[in-house]
């Protein structure tokens, strides 16, 4: 049997450091943030800071890393459920929709995190976009298999969805939306039902 995995002090101090830093992102933007006031919360010195991180773009990197990691467990688990295919790929679409809303962009001064976010951790994006399309693939071979969809190639559909979807997964058109007051679940639900239909085999 194998031992609990257990954090290290180290890792602790720097979940802790990535805790604050986003509190404080969340709270008073983050632009206006320094090493510094990270440092001060956590009452150790910037140099203590630097130590775990080398800038605060680094934490930024290793916050943006830790909510891709989330997505991707709850992608999982979407996948996991026992639910029908066409059922599992909507909650997939939406469940990535509602990750950016709540986590993402529920507060303006998030924003600039997740502007430089996308920006400096790109490769790590592209790996967990990649993931998500995995994902969906998964979905698409289990609705094959038991019929509900047309023997269709399920990697070159699940990038065709996936393309599709765009406007609902990437955190700048999702902001974009909501500014516009577009009713965001109900224009995914639509458009989901819309690209299933074209794999659905007619009765």
């Amino acid at each position: 049997m194998n031992a609990p995995l257990v954090k290290t002090k180290s890792e602790d101090t720097r979940a802790r450091i990535m805790d604050t830093a986003e509190a404080l992102f969340r709270r008073i933007g983050y632009a206006k943030t320094a090493v510094a006031d990270i440092a001060s919360e956590l009452r150790m010195s910037p140099a203590n800071v630097y130590r775990f991180f080398p800038s605060k773009t680094a934490i930024v990197q290793a916050i943006c890393q830790r909510c891709l990691n989330e997505l991707d467990e709850k992608a999982w688990a979407v996948a996991r459920s026992k639910v029908s295919a066409r059922e599992r790929v909507e909650r997939l679409q939406l469940e990535i929709l509602a990750y950016h809303k709540e986590n993402l962009l529920e507060e303006q001064k998030v924003h600039d995190m997740v502007m430089v976010a996308m920006e400096e951790n790109w490769d790590a994006i592209m790996a967990h976009k990649e993931r998500l399309r995995s994902v969906l693939e998964l979905i698409l071979r289990d609705g094959i298999e038991a019929g509900e969809f047309e023997p269709v190639d399920p990697r070159e559909t699940s990038m065709h969805l996936f393309k599709a979807c765009s406007a609902y997964c990437h955190p700048v058109l999702i902001a974009q939306g909501l500014q516009e007051g577009q009713d965001l679940e109900a224009d995914m639900r639509s458009l989901i039902g819309f690209l299933l239909r074209a794999i659905t085999p007619r009765k």
